[in-house]
Order: structure tokens, then sequence, then C-alpha cells
């Protein structure tokens, strides 16, 4: 189940063969015209062939794990009610009297048992966590424990560690605890909002904040500010879980009308919507800025989520898909590496194939210039699928100078040493940015998960000894850090309606249809491509 979902997310697989960037061979067929397309679905090839990259070359020093805490997301804390600036210096952090089940490396926390870390994730009187702490840990527990389970501990040791449900209780000591359980609730539903949808999550949560509010406006008043932001937030995913089936539903019937009338599809194709790269390349950054809001960081590890060597009879999440919008934005690059195959493949003549080519390479090229890395991808994928790179004479009358060098950009060689150092500068950018425009950073996403992939596969959880290793997770937490400010970043750019809805619904053709166009446009250059074109026009045409 875990390679399986870890292969769909890298679809394509890259290959440095003679420092070119070559992509494996799709079985995609080339409706002739619109005629020959057959049947249009996006369909994975299967055959894929990994690579691994040097995640692990260096050895990081624990030091090295720990300055990991620095760029952590942060939550403001209710006015007047915390002193950000003690809490976040985790003064008792280190006292390891008060938690025995947690080691320490020159003060920074390496390891420790889930009970123990659990305890350290609640606040005290005179504690309040660090919130580096909480997002590593509200991050990774997951992988050990389910959220809900997690909440239903943290509301008890609440409501018995500071006697919440005495009505005797020293209420000099709930008004001084109080404001810091708040706190922490509020962080896990800000930074961790899907968690809530889980009813048992609500739940706790509604117990919890009942005692905790009981009888106090003013924290009556900050659970209610609490609840509405988190009922807010699960309303606008619901509403973009809504519009991507409505999206999804508008393709699926452009698809059907246009198997039932194919000549339909000569009539239109995106440079007659659109012939200027800049604003294609605006709107691509559009659908990814949106497509990366939606998705949660405890996706990342959900995705990855396999069986607790210690628990024995259950397979945390197997409930449910707990990370749907990180597989939709697969999805749409898949779509758009597509979509870019079709475009080329369709024309008729060698002429138009070309330009159509100049036009991607200039959409690439600006999606380069704009932070929009993903995008970028996609569209050379889509133009090194075999059935465009075997278009021989279409290819000998385009200008691929441009082109040679978005490939050396992207070139996997050596890790994708330039794609990596491309993707620093742009976010060094993205720090000193005196505008929006150059906030933007989307970066391949394919690689971010392959590269969080092996970093959970390469190193253990638990250590030998049975503890949590917590060295593991403040880097992984790191990583998922940086994706969080990547993806906070509001699109700059003026909408088109028209153009999005063209890359959002238009078909796309199959595997098999981009290769029955490809060998339409320029014939069988061998017997095995003969007999191939042979069969799929008399697999394809009879479906038309």
């Amino acid at each position: 189940m875990l390679l399986d979902f870890f292969f769909r997310l890298s679809w394509f697989v890259l290959l440095n063969l003679n420092q070119e960037y070559t992509f494996f061979h799709y079985s995609s067929e080339r409706a002739e015209r619109t005629e020959r397309l057959g049947l249009f679905t996006c369909k994975r090839s299967v055959a894929c062939r990994g690579f691994v990259f040097d995640l692990f070359g260096e050895r990081k020093t624990q030091t090295q794990f720990l300055l990991v805490k620095d760029n952590m997301p942060q939550t403001p804390p209710f006015k007047g009610q915390l002193n950000t600036g003690g809490y976040n210096n985790n003064l008792y952090e280190t006292k390891e009297e008060v938690y025995p089940g947690l080691y320490y490396h020159d003060n920074n926390l390496v390891s420790g048992s889930l009970e123990a870390l659990i305890h350290h994730l609640v606040p005290t009187v005179d504690y309040y966590p660090d919130r580096t702490y909480i997002f590593t840990f509200l991050l990774s527990s997951r992988l050990f424990i389910h959220p809900y389970e997690l909440m239903s501990k943290v509301c008890h040791l609440c409501v018995e560690q500071q006697r919440l449900s005495d009505p005797q209780a020293d209420k000099l000591r709930l008004r001084k605890i109080t404001p810091k359980i708040l706190q922490l609730l509020t962080e896990w539903t800000e930074t961790f909002p899907y968690d809530f949808r889980d009813e048992r999550m609500m739940r706790s949560l509604k117990e919890l904040t009942h005692r905790l509010a009981s009888g106090d406006e003013v924290y009556k008043k900050a659970v209610g500010q609490m609840s509405q932001g988190l009922i807010r937030r699960l309303t606008v995913l619901s509403q973009y879980e809504e519009a991507l089936v409505k999206i999804n539903t508008t393709a699926a019937e452009r698809l059907t009308a246009l198997k039932a009338k194919p000549q339909a599809a000569t009539q239109r194709d995106l440079l007659s919507i659109c012939n200027d790269p800049f604003t294609v390349a605006q709107q691509l950054t559009h659908i990814e800025l949106e497509r990366l809001s939606y998705i949660g960081p405890e996706e990342f590890v959900q995705a990855f989520v396999h069986k607790d060597p210690l628990d024995n009879d259950k397979n945390c999440f197997s409930d449910r898909k707990k990370a749907s919008n990180l597989e939709a934005y697969v999805d749409w690059f898949n779509r758009l590496s597509y979509l870019v195959a079709t475009e080329i493949c369709l024309p008729v003549k060698k002429k138009h194939r070309a330009r159509v080519i100049e036009f991607f390479i200039d959409v690439a090229r600006e999606c380069f210039n704009i932070g929009n890395f993903n995008s970028l991808m996609a569209i050379i994928s889509g133009m090194n699928m075999s059935p465009v790179s075997r278009l021989k004479k279409t290819w000998s009358k385009v200008k691929t100078a441009k082109f040679d060098i978005l490939e050396h950009q992207m070139d996997p060689s050596s890790n994708f040493y330039n794609y990596r150092t491309a993707l620093r500068g742009a976010t060094q950018r993205s720090i000193t940015a005196n505008s929006s425009r150059e906030k933007i950073v989307i970066p391949f996403f394919s690689l971010l998960i392959k590269d969080l992939y092996f970093l959970n596969e390469g190193c253990a959880s638990r250590l030998q000894n049975g503890l949590i290793n917590f060295e593991k997770f403040w880097e992984l937490a790191k990583q998922v850090s940086e994706f969080m400010t990547w993806k906070q970043v509001e699109c700059p750019f003026e909408k088109d309606r028209k153009i999005l809805q063209y890359l959002l619904t238009a078909p796309v053709f199959t595997e098999d249809a981009l290769y029955l166009a490809s060998y339409e446009s320029e014939g069988p250059e061998n017997n095995m491509e003969k007999d191939r074109w042979k069969s799929l026009r008399s697999t394809l045409l009879s479906r038309v």
C-alpha cells in the first residue's frame, strides 16, 4: 500500500542518460485527428523505474538537526493572555526529572517514549511547550497514534493534572493554566485543522473547551473565536473539494462529448484561447498555488504511514484516505503533462505542431522566472513523452536552444543539483522579496515527496531501545515547515477564467491516443511501430 501510493506520486521516472533529461517511455497514443482519439483519459503508466536521492550523503550532527526549529510555523497568542516570549524560550524543557522518558543531547530533545512526548506537549502552570516542538510532535505523532487518540490523552492529562473537574480547584491556578491550554488547542486547530474532520476529535475538543471556559467570559470568547476559525477552515476545505468534483465532472462531460463528436476537437486549442506565454504561465501559477494551499502538512506524513512495529493490532489511518489534497495536486501535475502532449500531437500540420512546441517552451521559461518549478517540470515531462519526442520532423523545425537551457536547469544528475540550486535562489528571493510576485516558490512536487519518502524510510522512527527517534522528526518538520511557508503565498496575478477553464477541463489524450496521433502525424519508423500502429487503429477507431 505504501509503495503503491509512493509510485502514484511519481508517475514518471527521470533517467539521466548522457546528461540529457529523459523520461520513461509512455504508452501514449496520438489520436490522429479527433476522429482517431478513442479514449482520452489520463492514464498513468505502471512501468516505473526509480532512483534514490542521496539525502543522507552527509550525516547531520545533532546540533544541525535542532537548528531546524528556528523557522517553524507560529501562531499568535491570545491578546493580553499569553506572554509569548516566556513560553517560546523552552525554559522548562530540559528538566528531565519532570519527564523521565525524554532524552537530550546538548539540551536538545533527541528521543523519548510516546507517553513522555505526550506529557511534554501538555502545558502546566509554569511551562508551555516550544512551538516548534508542538508542530513537530503533532506532525509526526500520527506515525504512532491516531490524532483522536492523542487528543483524548491530551484532554485526560489536562483534566487530571490541572484538576479541571474539581469544583474546588485553585481558581488562581486555573487562570494561569487555562490560557496556555487554549493556546495549545489553537495551535492545533490552526495548523492541523483537517484532524478535526473526525467527529471524535471535535467531541474531545468541545468537552475540554467547555471545562476551560465554564463561568469565564474571557475564555468563552477565546473558545468561540477558535471554534469559528476552525469551522471556517473546514468549510473552505469542503467548498474546495466540491469545486474539484465539479471540475472533474465538467472534464468528463467534455470528454464524453468529444468521443461522441470527435471532429469538434479541431476547433479549439490553447493557442486559440491565449497565445501569450506569460499569461498562460500566470494562470498555471494560479492553479498551482490554489491546490498547494489546501494540502495539510499532515498529509505528507499520512501518505507514508504504515504499521508501527510496536503496534500489534492496527494500521494507522487504515479506515480512510488521509492525503486526498496531496493526491489531487499530483493528479494536476499528471493532467498538465498529458495536456501539453495532447496539444502538441493533435495538429495535422508539422508547422503548427512546431509552433505549439515553441509556445510551451516559452511558457516553461516564464514558469521558471516566476518560481513555478512544478508547472515547468510538468511541461518538460509532456514534451519528453515518447509520442512527442519521436516527432523528429516536427522537432527539426523547432528552435531548441531555450528548451536545452530549461532541461539543463532540471537535469536530474547529481540529485537534481541544478534544480536545487535554483530552488534555493528562489527561496532566498522570497525571503527578501519586495513584491508579492517575488515571494512565489512552487517546488517540483514529486521530488519533494520523494525527499520526504526517503527521509522517512531511510531513518528509523524508533531506536533499538524502542524510544521514538525525535531527531528524525525535527528534520521532517523542517522540510514540511518550508513547504508551509511556500503554500501561504497569495497569487498576485489577475485570473483569466477562460484560460483557467481550458487548462482544468480540456479533454486530454490517453497514452494510446497519443501514440496513435504521433504515428498518424509522422509514420512508424520500424516494424514494431508499424505493428503497434495497426493495433491501435484497430482498437481505438473501433470505439469511435
